[in-house]
């Protein structure tokens, strides 16, 4: 298990690092600038912070091994939509797929939805591709490609904990409220978000 997590985090290093080839027109020389675009870029958009936040809530309402998987999946498949946007390749309705992921992971919280381990993965696996490419198309111009997606794929990380560290409090009674509560409050503001998407 250690193993595949290890390739998978080569994985998307790897594919970080060939997106500085090809993102020529902002290859940037600038890597603590970079890096600090990079990590502020998910915290400044609240569709993104409630998204992640959730994908955390849910590996911890979940258990183990979602408690881990879904975060450490959400960032891989995150780098890979990353390059699909360094690269300038259309994606349709992206606006719309990162406000559902809001609004699904939050109703999957306040709901207590329970689907196979795949199931949830793939779910998750899907929006992060949102996320990702929202993160690569907006690169600024004269950034470093690699220091500003890896200041992304961090700071998606560590709203990840956020969650998870809410997500603890699921093993109380009072907590389970909570944790519930606070998966409605992502489920309403994804719904705000979509429904700005598609006015």
């Amino acid at each position: 298990m250690k193993h595949s997590a290890n390739r998978g985090i080569g994985l998307v290093f790897a594919a970080l690092l060939f997106s500085t080839g090809v993102a020529e027109a902002h290859v940037g020389t600038g890597g603590a600038s970079g890096f600090a675009a990079g990590f502020f870029h998910p915290v400044t958009g609240l569709d993104h912070v409630v998204a992640m936040i959730a994908v955390g809530l849910w590996g911890a309402q979940l258990g183990k091994p979602a408690i881990w998987m879904l975060p450490i999946t959400f960032p891989l498949v995150m780098a890979f939509g990353g390059f699909l946007g360094l690269l300038g390749i259309p994606m349709p309705g992206g606006e719309i797929g990162i406000a559902l992921s809001g609004v699904l992971l939050g109703a999957a919280v306040l709901a207590e939805t329970r689907p196979p381990l795949f199931a949830a993965a793939i779910l998750i696996g899907v929006f992060a591709i949102f996320h990702g490419y929202a993160h690569g198309a907006e690169l600024p111009v004269g950034e470093n490609a690699l220091f500003f997606s890896l200041g992304f794929v961090i700071a998606t990380g560590l709203l990840h904990a956020v969650g998870i560290v809410i997500g603890l409090l699921y093993q109380w009674p009072w907590g389970k409220i909570t944790v519930r509560a606070v998966g409605g409050m992502v489920g309403a503001v994804g719904a705000f978000f979509l429904w700005n998407a598609l006015a």
